[in-house]
């Protein structure tokens, strides 16, 4: 499995239930890396999304305890082992903070972008795979600008 992410130089991830910033590259860099793949994600990070609707275009694999939770367009499983039944190995781990690390040590290859900034009033993390010995960097693209914020794309793979 993938797992993609957009982190601050201190690997948070989020602020209050949504992401810390929207990039228009980074979001179209997401479409373009996850459409025709599908996508794992919590209840909390579909909240998120336009209209709180699936993404189209990809399986949406939602993870969710609550019996329930029956949003159109998704399939939901209520633990992680129904979960990774069903998941593709070619699927996205897409978040939030607790599926990231339920999945994490599943995954081969993380989509990172990392923003060059920091957000003090974050209040969750990515797991810096900086300290991980188990994860490399495959690959850093270019420094980018996108309206007064730098960041930069970054490969890990496991090794």
């Amino acid at each position: 499995m993938n797992v993609i992410a957009a982190v601050d130089r201190n690997w948070a991830i989020g602020k209050d239930g949504d992401q810390l910033i929207y990039i228009s590259e980074d979001l179209r860099r997401f479409k373009a890396l996850t459409t025709g793949h599908p996508v794992i994600l919590g209840r909390g990070t579909l909240a998120t999304f336009p209209g709180g609707r699936p993404l189209k275009g990809r399986r949406n694999l939602i993870l969710s305890r609550n019996p329930d939770f029956a949003p159109e367009g998704a399939e939901v499983f209520p633990n992680l082992e129904a979960l990774l039944a069903a998941a593709p190995e070619d699927a996205f781990v897409i978040g939030g903070a607790s599926v990231y690390r339920a999945l994490l040590d599943r995954c081969d290859t993380a989509y990172i972008t990392k923003i060059a900034r920091s957000f003090p009033d974050a209040d969750c993390w990515f797991p810096d795979l900086d300290r991980r010995p188990e994860w490399r960097v495959a690959e850093r693209g270019p420094d980018l600008e996108e309206k007064g914020v730098n960041f930069h794309y970054v490969t890990y793979r496991r090794i």
